[in-house]
Formats: C-alpha cells, structure tokens, sequence
C-alpha cells in the first residue's frame, strides 16, 4: 500500500478553530471511507522536533564532507534530519495543511523543506542543471487557509508566495501532480460558505487520491490554473 503523509504546518497543532486543520480533518475522514486500509502518517512541525539550518547543521555537514567525527548534538541533530527525510521518501501522497503567514508559508514548513531538499536524495545536480529524483508518481495535495482572497488576479496573487515556493520545491524533486484547497477569504467572507466550499474540494481529492491507489493508476491530475 502506498503511505500518505501528512504534513501538519499549523503553530497550533490541535487547534479546534483552525481552518485549515478543520478542512484536513474532513479530508482524512473522507480518504478513510473510500480507502480504509490506506496507510496515513503525521508530522506536526511545531510538535515534533524539526532542525533548522544554523551552525550546529552547518558545521557537523562541514565535518562530514571532511570525514571529521561529530560531537554528540551534532550527531544527535544529523540523524534525526535523517529520519525526516526518511519518512519522506518512504511516502508517495503528501497533504499540507498551513495558515497562510504574510503571504508565505509557516517558517517551521521552510526548515521542514530543508531537511528534506537533499541532494542525492531527492534532486542531484548534473551537466545539465538540477533533476528530481523522485519521479515515480507522486502526489502533493496543499490546504491552505488565509483571510484575504488570492484568486482574483489582483496584487494579492502576485505576492501568493506560498503556493509559489510549495509548488515549485516540490516540482524541482520531480513531484509534478500537484494541487491546492484555498480556505480563503476568512477575514471577508461566510466562514459557513468557505468551509463548504473547502469540504468539497477536500471530499473531491480524497476520492480521487484514494481510487487512484485502488485502482493501482495515477493520481487525477488536477489541471491547476495559477
């Protein structure tokens, strides 16, 4: 069975009111009636402890390259970045659920990237330029949750960095199926009517994700429009 992996990128991990964790719920709850023995883990990145990359990273990668042995925290700090990227390549379907914060992506998510954005092991870099490595039919699915409306072509798209940079990591490791639940328009809008509209979008792709593994095809692709 291929494992789905969840990426929970909301400062409050179990936040009842959050959106964006209310519309991954529903998610879930729908994969899991079309596809009940599917393998789901995750991740809570302000819960579970995710290393940034400071001097401690940065000096042990150093001894590494030199084949210096590492202290202790060093030691400590590698292997746990290690298991990171584990989990990660050891799913196939990957669903992140965030608040949208000033227009990008929570920093806990940007370090996340950074653990597992490691060459050789998801992307290499060749004569030609950078290839991913991960080109076997994954799948990313992003709900995110905002106040402002970032789909009408206006300023505010422009500066959507967060899809932007998910999107384009993702497809610089060879993830090209991708696709995103907007929340949004919190702050404007009938939190009633965005939540529907959420559901229904997360009813939508978990169907899709769940008969594709089933079915042993490819995940529907979603025919983003930017």
């Amino acid at each position: 069975m291929e494992k789905m992996l969840i990426i929970n990128a909301h400062p409050k991990v179990e936040a009842a009111a959050s959106v964006s964790l209310q519309v991954l719920q529903h998610f879930v709850e729908a994969y899991t009636k079309w596809n009940p023995a599917g393998i789901i883990e995750q991740v809570d990145l302000y819960r579970d402890h995710i290393p940034a990359i400071d001097y401690r990273v940065l000096e042990a990668w150093s001894k590494k390259g030199r084949g210096e042995p590492l202290n202790e925290e060093e030691q400590q700090i590698t292997d746990r970045m290690s298991v990171i990227l584990r989990q990660f390549k050891d799913a196939r379907k990957y669903v992140i659920a965030m608040p949208l914060h000033n227009f990008n992506v929570p920093s806990k998510l940007k370090d996340y990237i950074d653990n597992i954005l490691i060459a050789r092991e998801t992307f290499r870099y060749t004569e030609n330029g950078s290839e991913g490595l991960l080109t076997d039919g994954r799948s990313l699915l992003v709900i995110q949750a905002s106040d402002a409306i970032y789909t009408n072509n206006d300023w505010y798209t422009e500066v959507e960095y967060s899809h932007k940079y998910l999107k384009s990591m993702f497809n610089f490791m060879g993830i090209m199926d991708d696709q995103i639940i907007r929340a949004q328009g919190n702050a404007i809008l009938d939190p009633g009517e965005i939540l529907e509209k959420a559901f229904q979008e997360a009813e939508t792709a978990a169907k899709a994700l769940a008969m594709a593994e089933i079915s042993n095809k490819e995940p529907i692709q979603s025919g983003l429009t930017e």
